[in-house]
C-alpha cells in the first residue's frame, strides 16, 4: 500500500530548531508518522516533547546554542542522539535566525552570527549526521532552505547568502551520498506566520505587499510543512536527491 512507505516506524530524527514554529511542527509530524525525536534547540522543549509523548512515541531534548557550538559540539549532539536512541535516521536541520538591516550598514557580528547558524551548522551537523548515516546503510536529510534561496530579498544579504547556500550544500551532498542511500533534500518555506517574520507582520505596508504577491492569498502556518517534511523523511521520496522545494502558496510562480 503507497501510504505505508511514508511510515516511520522504528525510525529517529533529530530537529534543529525544534521547540516553536516550522521546527515544531516537523518533530510533531515526524512522530505522528511513527519516529522517535530528538529535538534541539536553546529553548524549553517541553511543549514540543509533550505533544510527541502523547503520541506515544520516545523523545528527548538536546539544548545547544547553534550561534556558539563548535564542530566538535555539533558531532558530540549527534553521537548523543545515537548514544540514547541507538540510531539517527533522520535530520531536520531547521534552525535559523535572520536580522533585518540595509547592506551599507550590515555589521560583521551580525553576518558571521547568522552564518554560523544558518549555514556552518547546517552543513557540519549533516556531516555528523552522513557519519552515522553512510555506516547505517541510509538515511535522510531535509535542509530548511528559503525563498532567498533563489531570489535576493531586502536588508538581509547574510541570510541570503547562508540560505543560497543551503540549496548548493543540498546538492553537493547529494552527489556524494545518493549512491549510499542517503537522500539529502531541502524544503524552501515561503512566508510563514513564524518568529522569525514578526517584524514583517508587524509592518502594515510589508505585510499587504507580500500578502498582495502571494497567489494562495494567506502566509502559510506552520502546520502547512509537515506533509512535505514526512514525504522527504519517508521512503515514498527515495528516488528524490538534491532537490529544494518551494512551499510558498505559489510565491515562485508569480
Amino acid at each position: 500500500m503507497i501510504l505505508d512507505s511514508f511510515r516511520l516506524d522504528g525510525r529517529v530524527a533529530l530537529v534543529t530548531g525544534g521547540t516553536q514554529g516550522l521546527g515544531q511542527a516537523a518533530a510533531i509530524a515526524l512522530a505522528e508518522a511513527g519516529a522517535d525525536v530528538v529535538i534541539l534547540g536553546r529553548s524549553d522543549p517541553n511543549e514540543t516533547g509533550n505533544a510527541i509523548a502523547k503520541l506515544g512515541r520516545r523523545w528527548s531534548a538536546i539544548n545547544q546554542d547553534l550561534i556558539s557550538a563548535s564542530v566538535s559540539e555539533l558531532q558530540a549532539s549527534v553521537n548523543q542522539v545515537v548514544s540514547e536512541m541507538g540510531r539517527l535516521d533522520i535530520l531536520v536541520n531547521n534552525a535559523g535566525i535572520v536580522r533585518r538591516t540595509p547592506a551599507i550598514d550590515y555589521s560583521e557580528q551580525d553576518w558571521d552570527d547568522i552564518m554560523q547558524i544558518n549555514l556552518k551548522a547546517v552543513f557540519f551537523l549533516a556531516q555528523a549526521a552522513g557519519r552515522v548515516m553512510l555506516k547505517q546503510g541510509g538515511g535522510k536529510i531535509i535542509n530548511i532552505a528559503s525563498l532567498l534561496s533563489f531570489q535576493g530579498g531586502i536588508f538581509i544579504p547574510p541570510y541570503t547568502a547562508a540560505k543560497h547556500g543551503v540549496a548548493g550544500i543540498t546538492q553537493s551532498l547529494a552527489n556524494e551520498w545518493s549512491k549510499h542511500n542517503i537522500n539529502v533534500n531541502a524544503i524552501a518555506p515561503g512566508y510563514f506566520e513564524t518568529a522569525n517574520t514578526t517584524a514583517l507582520r508587524a509592518d502594515p505596508v510589508r505585510y499587504q505587499a507580500i500578502l498582495d504577491r502571494i497567489p494562495a492569498g494567506h502566509w502559510g502556518k506552520p502546520e502547512a510543512i509537515q506533509g512535505l517534511v514526512v514525504y522527504l523523511a519517508s521512503a515514498a521520496s527515495n528516488y528524490m536527491h538534491g532537490v529544494t522545494i518551494p512551499l510558498d502558496g505559489g510565491w515562485m510562480g508569480r
